[in-house]
C-alpha cells in the first residue's frame, strides 16, 4: 500500500506506479469521492481518449436514433462490467 503526504494547500502527489497502472498523466482529470471511512480516487477519461469508441454501432445510412442510444447503453455497460 502506497501513501502520500497532503501539503498545507491540502494537495497530495499519487505516487508514481499507481499513476503509471492508471495511466494518470499532467493534466489528467480524476473523480473524488468520499464514502464511509474513505476516500477514492478514480481516473476519468477524456473525450479524446473514447473517440471512436462507439464507431461500429454507426450504420451507413439512416438512423435509428432509438435503437443507437439502446445499443451505447449496452456497450458502456459491458465496457464497466468488465472493469
Amino acid at each position: 500500500m502506497a501513501s502520500a503526504r497532503v501539503s498545507s494547500k491540502g494537495q497530495i502527489t499519487l505516487p508514481a506506479a499507481l499513476r503509471r497502472k492508471f495511466g494518470i498523466g499532467p493534466s489528467s482529470t480524476v473523480e473524488v469521492e468520499g464514502r464511509e471511512g474513505e476516500i477514492v480516487i478514480r481516473p476519468l477519461r477524456s473525450v479524446s481518449e473514447v473517440r471512436g469508441a462507439f464507431r461500429h454501432c454507426v450504420a451507413d445510412g439512416p438512423m435509428d436514433w432509438s435503437a443507437a442510444r439502446e445499443q451505447a447503453q449496452r456497450t458502456v455497460a459491458e465496457q464497466v462490467a468488465h472493469e
